[in-house]
């Protein structure tokens, strides 16, 4: 997530700040489709994160073998090059003043490297506010999971092909989702358009309001032509921080459109009027 400014890793309550995470090589990469995938769990009994990722990669992970490893044991392996690890992080960047920290979703490379920034960085996505409770953004962790999955055998098939872990690369797609619907929560949107009426002014394409047991339902089902919104923001509405959009595909995980903004008094937490219009120029 270069495009953003240095990024501030906190993972096993241990601060570091570092170079970003290397894009992975050949090797790498080759080593990744070996290996078996470790799923961090947080060290915390009650930790409904861990409940969520379980049920995820039980369900949609099957491009490697998987298991689901402690924090200690990550530090173990991280060094082996026969692991794969799908971590959550927690990340600041120096360009967001307000000092909003947000969960990230990363699949990393066992490599015996010095530290967690240096591990070759298959994927990473936004996946919710820090402060935001891990049950508000479950209901999305398996079209996240899928996607990250869908990345990862994209880069394993053309590694020469520079640009492909970033995820504006997906914006290619925008397109095609003329021929889809979308799926969003009244509160991922902007006030400005979190009506039927006021997107039909900007939009003239499918576009849906719908609850979270909705987008569920999409996912699971693996709904065809069917796109969701997945909103990053801070959960607190102090008109400040970052805020992430992606559409993804319900049916092929594919990512649609990727953009983020800083939250101002013009362009407030949600999916904007910007965005629409952006999506009906194609």
């Amino acid at each position: 997530m270069r495009y953003l400014g240095l990024p501030v890793l906190l993972f096993l309550s241990v601060l570091s700040v570092a170079a970003q995470p290397p894009f992975p090589g050949r090797e790498d990469i080759a080593n990744f489709m070996k290996s078996t995938t470790c799923v961090v769990l947080e060290d915390d009994a009650f930790s409904a994160y861990n409940i969520l990722i379980k049920e995820a990669v039980t369900e949609f992970w099957d491009i490697r073998p998987y298991e689901f490893i402690t924090e200690e044991e990550f530090d173990e392996r991280r060094r082996d090059p026969s692991f794969s690890f799908i971590v959550l992080t927690e990340t600041t960047y120096d360009r967001d003043k307000s000092g909003s920290a947000y969960n990230n979703l990363n699949l990393l490379q066992g490599k015996k490297v010095g530290g967690i920034n240096q591990m070759p960085e298959i994927c990473v996505i936004p996946l919710s506010s820090s402060s935001e409770e891990d049950i508000d953004y479950g209901y999305k962790t398996g079209a996240v999971l899928r996607f990250i999955q869908r990345h990862a055998l994209m880069i394993s098939e053309s590694p020469s092909v520079t640009g492909r872990r970033y995820l504006r690369y997906y914006n290619r797609n925008i397109p095609l989702i003329a021929q889809k619907t979308i799926l969003a929560r009244e509160s991922d949107l902007a006030p400005s358009v979190n009506t039927a009426e006021k997107i039909k002014a900007l939009y003239a394409n499918s576009f849906s309001i719908v609850d979270e047991e909705e987008i569920i339902r999409a996912i699971e089902e693996r709904r065809p032509g069917t796109l969701v919104l997945h909103k990053v923001g801070p959960v607190d509405d102090d008109g400040a921080g970052y805020c992430f959009k992606m559409l993804i595909g319900t049916d092929d995980s594919e990512m649609y459109y990727y953009d983020q903004h800083l939250i101002e008094a013009a362009n407030p937490n949600g999916l904007l009027p910007s965005d629409l219009k952006r999506l009906m120029r194609y």
